[in-house]
């Protein structure tokens, strides 16, 4: 059973297990996230976090910021390593030439849907090589849209990414994916404990999440269980971890 993460690194941990699960399953196009306040901010440690984790690859493995600055930023703060640290580009420099054929594995950190057209052309660039996206931001309403050309983006390119890792704590729930595993939503009760409330296979986002919060999902419920966390003990860990 999914264990409700009670610090960041716990929640990397976690992170970490689902998405090396969901590679050797045969998906290469991965995201992580973190819906948490602020979490974005944290983008530079989880990429390092991150890095460290896939080490292996040595220089085979590419960290992509959103623009030049947070690249060149990172480069500053990490010094020397093993792994390359690029930019998706821009219109003087395209995200095609930030690819080489030595590349073996990329990893994004917090791309936001202006920067979603780059991160597309990269997933095709890549082929077969892993491309996990950190804490992305790729379906902003504000930036793409409601129309026609937001719901052809999300059928030709959001829709193939997987998340191998979800973590959303709510006012009084937490909505938790962890590869393979079903979407979970717990609900808080008195004494700092949790209910698992259901389980089911798609996203729960909009009115389905708030049915299931009400307790008037239509799909019929899993046995409910307890977890020890309260979410706002959760909450508290995690904006530490982020103040640190």
């Amino acid at each position: 059973m999914t264990q409700i993460p009670q610090s960041l690194e716990s929640a990397i941990a976690q992170a970490h297990t689902a998405t090396l699960t969901a590679l050797e399953s045969g998906f290469n196009r991965l995201q992580v996230e973190l819906i948490i306040p602020e979490i974005a901010l944290k983008g530079q440690e989880l990429a390092f976090a991150f890095a460290q984790l896939f080490s292996d690859y040595g220089a085979g493995l590419k960290v992509f910021f959103p623009d030049t600055g947070a690249a060149a930023l990172a480069k500053r703060e990490w010094g020397e390593t093993a792994f390359q640290v690029s930019d998706l580009g821009s219109s003087r420099s395209p995200v095609e030439n930030k690819v080489s054929d030595t590349d073996e594995f990329y990893l994004v950190i917090s791309p936001s849907a202006v920067e979603v057209a780059q991160v597309e052309k990269l997933c095709n660039l890549a082929g077969d090589r892993p491309v996990i996206l950190i804490i992305p931001q790729l379906e902003d309403i504000s930036v793409v849209g409601i129309g026609y050309a937001a719901r052809q983006l999300r059928e030709r390119f959001l829709s193939t990414l997987e998340s191998s890792y979800y973590y959303r704590p709510l006012d009084e729930a937490v909505v938790i994916r962890t590869f393979p595993g079903l979407w979970q939503v717990w609900r808080e009760l008195e004494g700092n404990q949790f209910e698992l409330i259901t389980e089911v296979p798609q996203k729960p986002l909009g009115e389905a999440l708030d049915r299931i919060l009400m307790g008037n999902q239509e799909e019929e419920e899993t046995s409910v269980k307890s977890a020890s966390l309260g979410l706002f003990a959760t909450m508290k860990n995690f904006l530490k971890a982020l103040n640190n």
